[in-house]
């Protein structure tokens, strides 16, 4: 393979996974070829919101005003709506601020933003194409692949032409989804509950339908009649375009209109763009890779999207393994530092797709609605508490973990921090998300953090650094210290110094 192309690392998959792998790398100057079969247009919303730790890493990458400008307007409620139909009677709600409402919580400077993947994607892309390392290639498909213990032969296709092009990669990273050739090439199964249900997502456009009922904007409707809980609503643009997902339904396809019309509680005008059914799965890999070929987002696990943990999931992976493999290209990683990724992030997955599947059957397990009396009526609303309470996924959740088992992160004794399902708990034990504090009006410290190591020195009489920035030069390791000399910063992170 000595006339091949050589390449430090290639995505197959051109996802928001992929995209973010390829940021990740392209902003620490790290060759890579993101190659992906299709066109890269997005043409069905997908998942509809970006979670705030999402939204940290867009901040970083200086991308995050574009995606809530993208997104449904700031000033919208968050609200969960629970009713008979969307021109019937209100049952429930809960209450959700707006985004321009939440932007003073303790555990996060971003907060959700209600951004559909039709309009993250292009953002990613464009980000992406301005990065002089990173390469996208469309109509491009990746046929096979043998690996080496120096590295990966690769071959891919034009789906245009048919040319072949066989590539010498470093390492290769699959991020093309439930159907993975990159897991299938390596013969890795997948475990869990397989098939929860047969979805079908139903996406209009109805300019009219926000002035034909009393229930204002939210972020879902959710209707419940006689056979419970249904289906949900989400608007996308905060507009016109709308998308319905029905739960369970094997006949939701050639009896969309019906449903639409079911959801609405009479006809109206609008204009049906897509109705497509799917497979809500509860899957997990039980391994992120073999030796320099690994697997990230929906080639390693699949959820219901209930919660929204599917993308959020992925695209803490891909910025999990940027790093390392940039560690790697660029020489200063460890031996131990691309199985650290598996130890990592395969933990988080099982028990996000968990937390999905749970908050999936939690809402179809809403009790059915009557309304035979006021007694009645009180009675539902407790059981509706009862079972939407159990497993509600609050956006704090998604980022409260720990790294447990990683072979690069040393524990140091504290306990570790159970989470919560109320309130965000921070902690700066290693191997969790470095807490974050407000420096100044606007600034966060997770704003102080590079790309490469960040050593923080806090409070006013922390120790030198001198010998740990000798190592890590010494090593090639890319660290830039900075002094943090407020104590409350000190205390917030249990140490003097920290290493993030």
């Amino acid at each position: 393979m000595t006339n091949a192309r050589h390449v430090p690392v290639l995505i197959a998959g051109g996802g928001p996974v992929g995209l973010t792998l390829a940021i990740e790398l392209g902003l620490r100057g790290v060759e890579c070829l993101l190659v992906e079969k299709r066109d890269g247009s997005v043409t069905v919303p997908k998942m509809s919101g970006v979670t705030p730790r999402g939204m940290e890493f867009c901040r970083k990458w200086g991308i995050a005003d574009q995606v809530r400008a993208a997104g449904v307007p700031n000033d919208h409620p968050g609200d969960l709506v629970y009713m008979t139909n969307l021109r019937g009677k209100e049952l429930a709600r809960w209450v959700i601020p707006p985004a321009k409402d939440m932007s003073n919580r303790g555990y996060t400077p971003e907060p959700p933003c209600k951004c559909a993947q039709i309009y993250f994607d292009p953002i990613l892309q464009r980000f992406a194409a301005t990065l002089p390392s990173v390469t996208l290639r469309y109509h491009t498909e990746l046929l096979d692949f043998v690996q080496d213990e120096a590295g990966v032969n690769v071959r891919i296709a034009s789906t245009t032409t048919g040319q072949v092009e066989t590539l010498r990669a470093d390492y290769l990273v699959g991020c093309d989804g439930p159907a993975s050739a990159v897991r299938r090439g390596l013969d890795i199964g997948l475990s869990g509950l397989g098939k929860v249900a047969q979805s079908v997502n139903i996406f209009f456009r109805s300019p009219q339908l926000a002035s034909l009922h009393d229930k204002g904007w939210a972020h879902v409707y959710r209707p419940i009649d006689a056979t419970g809980c249904w289906s949900e609503l989400v608007p996308i643009d905060g507009k016109e375009l709308f998308r319905l997902t029905l739960f369970d339904d094997p006949h939701g396809v050639e009896q969309a209109e019906e449903r639409l019309r079911r959801f609405v509680g009479a006809d109206f005008p609008h204009e049906t763009l897509s109705v497509l059914q799917w497979d809500r799965r509860d899957h997990v890999a039980p391994n992120y890779g073999r030796g320099r070929v690994l697997i990230a987002g929906d080639a390693c696990h699949e959820c219901s999207p209930t919660g929204g943990l599917g993308m959020h999931t992925g695209v803490e992976e891909a910025v999990n393994l940027g790093w390392k493999l940039a560690a790697m290209t660029q020489g200063w990683g460890g031996e131990r530092l691309i199985e650290s990724y598996d130890a990592e992030r395969q933990p988080i997955a099982v028990r996000n797709v968990e937390l999905a599947t749970r908050s999936f059957l939690s809402i179809k397990a809403i009790p059915a609605w009557t309304g035979e009396g006021a007694e009645d009526e009180a009675n539902w609303r407790a059981e509706l508490q009862e079972s939407t309470g159990r497993y509600v996924v609050g956006e704090f959740l998604k980022q409260q973990y720990c790294y447990e088992n990683s072979p690069i992160c040393v524990q140091d004794g504290t306990p570790p921090v159970a989470p919560d399902q109320r309130s965000y708990t921070n902690s700066a034990r290693p191997g969790t998300r470095a807490p974050h504090i407000w420096l100044a009006p606007g600034k966060s410290i997770l704003d102080v953090f590079g790309f490469g190591f960040t050593l923080l020195r806090m409070g006013p009489d922390a120790p030198s650094t001198e010998p740990l920035l000798r190592a890590a030069q010494s090593a090639g390791m890319p660290v830039a210290q900075v002094d943090l000399p407020d104590p409350e910063i000190a205390r917030v992170y249990e140490s003097r110094l920290a290493l993030i």
